[in-house]
């Protein structure tokens, strides 16, 4: 199939009813559409996010923290609802003014200190709390060359590939193509780089793999997009899959991807998290029965 030949007016207008399964919640304008205050809980970081990968990778990095002894990294994470537009509130807006999640308060801090975009709170957190983040010069910028790359790279994946792929109301060959094939180099980036060494800043486990693994591991997994992952052939990594398996396997890992996450298995969502024990099973069937 080939694409319509298209012919760009002069002047774009918005047209919300062609934009594809999220065209409710996507507009050309920002700011807030309603009034709508944030709870806040009982803890000084206060996260406002929904279980996407770029929401993943902060649970995970808390629950990586909390692990590792960081008692101070306890938190509240509350369901933000973006199908529903929960992130054009004028609460969410004034912690995000872009509106996508995850958005971080640390009311440790007077005043509040805000922090959004998914990168600038792993290296928030792992600045506050000296961890997952190298301390020599050159492990520091290995670490967050990786950590960028992702931010640059992870477009690609999710609204170009993903989109054309998944979402879009029609489905045309070049762009799915030329995803496809930027998707596929990205995974071959990640392969050489992790036949070199085991973590992707080196020899230890940081926010640079805790960015990249809800997306990267993600596909590899078979967790994004349908069937994209026989259709990019992502077995055919191994390192990759070797990395995502390693990662995938950590207890806070398993913990940090179900907080705040409201689709699969009713087991596996957690849809707001305040303490360790909202993880306990009992308290997850309530919080399914409360919001089903």
């Amino acid at each position: 199939m080939t694409d319509a030949p298209y012919t760009p007016p002069k002047v774009w207008i918005w047209d919300k009813e062609n934009g594809g399964k999220f065209a409710s919640i996507n507009r050309p304008v920002a700011g807030a559409t309603h009034d709508k205050e944030l709870p806040v809980g009982r803890h000084p970081l206060q996260l406002y996010s929904l279980a996407t990968p770029n929401g993943q990778k902060v649970t995970i990095l808390l629950e990586e923290l909390l692990a590792a002894g960081h008692k101070d990294a306890e938190y509240d994470a509350w369901l933000i609802k973006i199908g529903d537009g929960d992130q054009f509130g004028s609460g969410f807006v004034a912690v995000n003014p872009n509106s996508k999640i995850p958005a971080l308060l640390d009311r440790s801090a007077s005043p509040p200190i805000r922090v959004f975009e998914s990168g600038a709170i792993l290296l928030y957190l792992a600045e506050k709390f000296g961890a997952f983040l190298p301390t020599t010069p050159a492990g520091r910028a290995e670490c967050l060359s990786w950590l960028f790359w992702q931010m640059g790279s992870a477009p690609y994946l999710g609204g170009g590939f993903g989109h054309f792929y998944a979402y879009a109301p029609e489905k045309y060959e070049y762009p799915i193509n030329r995803f496809a094939m930027e998707v596929k180099r990205q995974m071959d980036v990640l392969d050489r780089r992790l036949a070199e060494t085991e973590y992707l800043a080196g020899a230890d486990y940081s926010i640079a793999d805790i960015a990249v693994w809800p997306w990267y591991g993600g596909l590899a997994k078979g967790l994004l997009y349908g069937d994209s992952a026989s259709f990019l052939d992502v077995e055919s990594y191994k390192n990759v899959q070797r990395w995502t398996k390693a990662i995938g396997d950590r207890p806070a890992v398993k913990r940090g991807r179900i907080v705040n996450r409201v689709t699969g298995d009713p087991a596996s969502q957690l849809h707001e998290r305040h303490d360790a024990s909202d993880f306990d099973t009992s308290t997850q069937d309530k919080i399914a029965a409360k919001t089903a």
